[in-house]
């Protein structure tokens, strides 16, 4: 099997990972409070766990991957992932929680480091393979939460936690052997953008005997230097630079607010809708559609972003089906089953549009794995805050219209963001900006400057066209 081959299939493996290990646990919530005398705010802090640590652990990355190559770096994200869901099934409510925050962090290293790999390997191919594993999380996702109380009432509450152990230990495997020495930088299909410093050897002077001039000193022939190249292209792209770059904000924010949306909804619409005269039953299968439409979306949207110069009309078609679908929830509840079915196409697109944003808008694969970084720790964490700030905000109300209304009023900032994060251009970490207006508007990437001409072997090389004419 070639590389390439290879890479495929890690990057599926991976992709299967990144959401199974999450939504494989709330469906078992009540037989593992029960079993570990829990009480209700461990609960609601195991729930919010998961989604805590995408953000707190995801800055690891993109430092992993400039210390020991990308590949080795997603092999030790997979081994943390499948050590946490091992653990976690060990009946010890200490056990569950250390393993939950290592599956945590395996899948925010994984999370990171996926638009990086497609960027280095796929460039050719970026929204194809971007789709691809976008919708391999979704389907995962679907099926761990569906198969949890099935495997659970099979073999027990741990067994159903701990098998997600067995992926991930077969994605560790096939990229242990993709990161072995000289396998990192093989089947990349685009060049970066970068200029790499050539290997030509220096111009020797050529043996042709110089004439000497009759008086005058004799001038020294030298030959012309190799251009240095003003950066580095290996050089990591710093913090600093991105945390300036305006753009890197813009998308940052946006995948954050999607991501806040999208967890808000898993984890109180079977409440909401049964608040509004809806069964358990069908308040859950409610929510497992939602789920289910957007896996198709996870695919497409991917693909139709990577061939548009401009998303901002994907932006807008997405936060308008959200604000139709979320006004109905509110206004008109009784048409339940449409507002569902539009919220289920409008957050299956968003969130694999926000990803590929990561990868439309860097040029580079470093660059890539650093916005990354920085988007997912900035994101995650505010998304981690909404499911806790919804409940708090329902408990002193007692009523689902103040959420509902606060989710409408996060459209604005989620829609300005993202209608800036989908402008053509490229994120930018020499000077700390981003292509996106005035000159930026045009879209242009970003390129270092050409390094400035050796005006003293100019000078050299005249002063001997000179003796060679005057002899």
């Amino acid at each position: 099997m070639t590389t390439r081959l290879w890479l495929i299939v890690g990057l599926i493996l991976l992709a299967i990972d990144l959401r199974a290990a999450i939504t494989g646990l709330p469906p078992l919530m009540g037989d593992v409070q029960q079993a570990l005398a829990l009480s209700g705010t461990q609960v609601s802090v195991l729930a919010t766990l998961p989604v805590l640590c995408l953000g707190a652990f995801a800055w690891l990355a993109p430092h992993l991957a400039h210390r020991h190559g990308t590949h080795t770096a997603v092999c030790t994200a997979a081994w943390v992932l499948a050590l946490g869901a091992a653990v976690r099934a060990i009946p010890s409510p200490t056990a569950l929680f250390a393993g939950t925050v290592l599956s945590g962090a395996g899948i925010a290293i994984g999370n990171v480091l996926l638009p990086a790999v497609i960027k280095a390997h796929f460039a050719d191919r970026m929204g194809l393979f971007t789709g691809l594993t976008m919708t391999l999380m979704a389907a995962s996702g679907a099926l761990a939460a569906g198969a949890a109380v099935p495997l659970s009432e099979a073999a027990g509450w741990m067994s159903a936690l701990a098998v997600w152990s067995i992926p991930a230990v077969l994605t560790a495997a096939v990229w242990g052997l993709l990161a072995t020495p000289g396998a990192e930088g093989k089947h990349r299909r685009t060049p970066s953008s970068t200029p790499r410093p050539t290997s030509r050897p220096t111009p020797r002077p050529t043996s042709r005997p110089t004439p000497r001039p009759t008086s005058g000193p004799t001038p020294r022939p030298t030959s012309r230097p190799t251009p240095r190249p003003a950066r580095q292209p290996k050089a990591r792209p710093s913090d600093e630079s991105l945390l300036r770059c305006a753009l890197a904000w813009w998308v940052s924010a946006f995948l954050g607010l999607v991501s806040l949306m999208f967890y808000v909804l898993v984890a109180w619409l079977p409440q909401i809708m049964q608040a509004n005269g809806y069964t358990a039953a069908e308040s859950g299968l409610m929510t497992s559609v939602m789920l289910t439409i957007g896996i198709p979306l996870g695919f497409v949207v991917p693909v139709t972003a990577a061939r548009m110069r401009s998303q901002r009309s994907l932006v807008a078609a997405v936060t308008a089906a959200k604000l139709i679908s979320l006004a109905g929830l509110l206004l008109s509840p009784t048409l339940g089953w449409l507002w569902i079915c539009l919220l289920g196409a409008a957050t299956g697109s968003a969130f694999p549009l926000a990803m590929t944003l990561l990868g439309l808008r860097t040029n580079e694969p470093r660059t890539a794995a650093a916005l990354s970084g920085m988007a997912q720790t900035l994101g995650y964490l505010l998304a981690g805050a909404g499911p806790l700030a919804t409940g708090l905000l329902h408990a002193a109300t007692n009523s689902w219209h103040a959420p509902l209304a606060a989710l409408l009023a996060l459209l604005i900032p989620e829609a300005v963001t993202g209608l800036l994060a989908a402008r053509p251009g490229h994120v930018r970490t020499g000077t700390g900006t981003g292509t996106g207006g005035g000159d930026r508007g045009r879209g242009r990437a970003w390129a270092p400057p050409r390094p400035p001409a050796d005006t003293q072997s100019i000078h050299n090389r005249k002063g001997v066209e000179q003796v060679l004419t005057d002899s």
